[in-house]
């Protein structure tokens, strides 16, 4: 079965409503990244680590989903995040 979505490229949150994308400099919405992690065409997290952005996205998931920990999310968001297109280096 195929994952839902586009994902965010920053924190792979799942794009799944047209809500959820950020924007670019001159309004229109982004196609890469999440409102959480992008707004006006630059990153909210701007100076944000790999290892800080996974913190935040696994808190993030754990607090949306009961059934997640927290370090079931992180475990995730480690092996997840560093294949993002932000973060790919």
């Amino acid at each position: 079965m195929q994952p839902f979505g586009p994902f965010c490229q920053s924190c792979g949150m799942p794009l799944s409503q047209p809500e959820l994308f950020g924007t670019e400099t001159d309004g229109p919405k982004s196609e890469k990244y999440c409102v959480y992690c992008y707004k006006d065409g630059v990153f909210t997290q701007l100076n944000a680590s790999l290892e800080q952005m996974i913190e935040i996205s696994a808190k993030g998931w754990a607090e949306q989903d009961p059934k997640v920990s927290f370090e079931e999310a992180k475990v995730q968001m480690s092996q997840i995040l560093p294949k993002l297109e932000r973060w790919c280096k």
